[in-house]
């Protein structure tokens, strides 16, 4: 669990049972009721123990939940904000965040919106890098453990914060002023000295030391005297001794009510609950005594009416200043020119970020400053019974929180311009890596089909020509195909230039670049288809040619055959 180390004393626990032992002796061949009875008990009472601290633990958890809730739900209460489950509230980091600005005066930064898992991680990772930059020591606890709703962490964490913003700052010294002490010890001691002396009242710890509810009763009635009888309140009525303390804190001193009678009269109460609660009493009580400690130095202070003439002179110089910055501010930020260019806008986005964290809550804590420089000077004034200061025109209270809301709005509409940009220039990027993506395409495609239309190996006969022309017919067609494709380039590099993209000149070169070779393989397509027709026509040529001698020279067979008998007959005639 996360702790604050060197300054709070670790809680202690219940020790943890040795659950190797026990399930060695479970599984141990040697194990019988008969033959050992005594091992068998000790067995049996080991789980009766392991379950009852399991219980109590169960119902301890159950109890800081309970008040860690309430203690949440009583800071949140300032900004309009509630939880009903700690464990699932706190998961998105909203509250979580909202819950540290509240307890630390601090702004955090903005948590980032959406519902998506990463989102969450990311807002809870911001409040707990917050914490560490506070110098508290986070342990075993990281974003996932809070966004997945872990009981323990979850606990362990809110118990880190009540430690560091509310039990922390506690600093007791001692009457002989030779030994200070902190945290724990000294809200310990604090509650000793505050109840001494009433009896029946022994405050030793922050568990068993308060379940009879005299101790809280005695704390009110130290400082508030009016609203408890301490004198009829006994031991042995516990339940209505816590139910009248916490009732009368509630209603009277303000206190949230953390705990509830049965959370406190009970065997082992918890003692986080225990301590979260009795510190809302200390830190009342502190701030009852130093607001009228403040009493008395402000009396002092409007004593020294000549140092209001300084202070209101103070006052005009820092609101002329402030109102300088934040119209010029306004000027700078209302500028709705952004780069063309997607790492640009991301440096202008980034710049605005730093603005808003770095140089905005300082000039906001001047703010604040003013205000209560003004408050100040009209105290002071009012207690001498002099005319109130009026600030003059334009650098009023007033007047800055006017000019302060120009200066959100512009602020609102900055951020929603640059984002939206953002987003466009992203677009404009994965637009033009999937132009680039396809004119390499487009480019190997072209000069792969401009080599292969370049070669005339057409054969030397007519079937091997006309097979030629076959195959030429399915490149045409397959570039015809193509120039759809083609096409695409022209289309996306259109795109990009009607949007203004920074780098349009080089996509607009590759797309012309692309359409010149596509001009050149379709004429070089054409070239080749005019050549195969030619050299089809003189294998034609030549196949009759062929056929014409092969013609010629049957005639002539038949010729010689035919003249060839005719003699034959003549000569058989002519013999005697």
């Amino acid at each position: 669990m996360a702790q604050v180390p060197g300054e709070v004393d670790n809680m202690e626990g219940l020790p943890a049972p040795n659950n190797n032992n026990l399930a060695a002796r479970w599984e141990s061949p040697d194990r019988g009721w008969e033959r050992e009875p005594p091992a068998a008990s000790t067995a049996a009472a080991s789980l009766f123990e392991c379950s009852r601290i399991k219980a109590l633990a169960d119902e301890r958890e159950a109890v800081q939940k309970k008040t860690f809730t309430k203690w949440v739900n009583s800071h949140l209460a300032r900004v309009g904000c509630h939880i009903g489950d700690l464990y699932a509230d706190l998961r998105d980091g909203f509250v979580l965040t909202r819950l540290l600005e509240v307890l630390s005066g601090e702004q955090l930064p903005r948590p980032t919106r959406g519902r998506m898992r990463i989102h969450s991680l990311e807002n809870v990772d911001k409040a707990l890098q917050f914490l560490k930059e506070q110098r508290v020591h986070l342990e075993n606890v990281g974003s996932h453990d809070i966004v997945d709703g872990n009981h323990r962490l979850t606990l362990g964490l809110v118990w880190t914060i009540i430690l560091r913003f509310q039990i922390q700052v506690i600093k007791i010294e001692t009457e002989d002023n030779r030994e200070t002490r902190s945290a724990k010890d000294a809200l310990l001691l604090w509650c000793q000295m505050k109840t001494a002396g009433y009896p029946e009242v022994n405050i030793q710890n922050f568990t068993t030391s308060w379940r009879d509810g005299l101790a809280f009763n005695a704390l009110i009635h130290r400082h508030r005297p009016d609203l408890v009888d301490f004198g009829k309140l006994t031991k042995s009525n516990a339940n209505y001794n816590l139910q009248r303390a916490f009732r009368t804190a509630e209603q009277h001193l303000g206190l949230a009510r953390l705990l509830d009678p049965e959370d406190v009269n009970m065997e082992a109460p918890d003692e986080k609950s225990i301590i979260t609660y009795v510190v809302s009493f200390y830190h009342y009580f502190s701030k009852m005594k130093a607001l009228a400690v403040e009493g008395k130095r402000i009396g002092k202070v409007l004593d020294q009416v000549l140092e209001v003439g300084k202070i209101i002179e103070r006052y005009e110089e820092l609101a002329a200043e402030l109102l300088a910055w934040i119209h010029r501010t306004v000027g700078l930020i209302s500028n709705q020119k952004f780069a063309n260019s997607l790492s640009g806008v991301q440096q202008q986005l980034q710049a605005f970020t730093a603005y808003c964290t770095l140089e905005k809550p300082v000039k906001f804590q001047e703010k604040g400053n003013l205000e209560v420089l003004l408050f100040s000077i009209q105290s002071k004034l009012r207690a001498c019974n002099r005319r109130l200061f009026v600030p003059r025109e334009g650098c009023g209270i007033w007047d800055i929180d006017k000019a302060w809301g120009q200066l959100e709005k512009a602020e609102h509409e900055r951020e929603a311009a640059l984002r939206a940009e953002l987003i466009r220039q992203e677009k404009l990027e994965l637009l033009a890596q999937r132009f680039d993506h396809k004119v390499a395409m487009r480019e190997s495609w072209l000069n792969e089909n401009q080599r292969l239309v370049s070669q005339d190996n057409f054969g030397y006969e007519l079937p091997a020509v006309e097979a030629a022309m076959k195959k030429h017919e399915a490149i045409e067609a397959d570039i015809a195909a193509y120039e759809e494709r083609v096409q695409g380039v022209a289309e996306l590099a259109q795109a990009l230039a009607a949007e203004g993209y920074y780098d349009a000149r080089r996509v607009a070169a590759q797309r012309d670049s692309v359409l010149r070779q596509w001009a050149l393989l379709t004429g070089l397509v054409g070239a080749r288809r005019t050549r195969l027709e030619q050299n089809l026509a003189l294998q034609k040529v030549f196949q009759e040619m062929v056929y014409m001698v092969d013609w010629m020279e049957e005639m002539q067979v038949r010729v010689r055959a035919k003249h060839g008998g005719g003699c034959q007959e003549h000569r058989e005639g002519c013999r005697p």
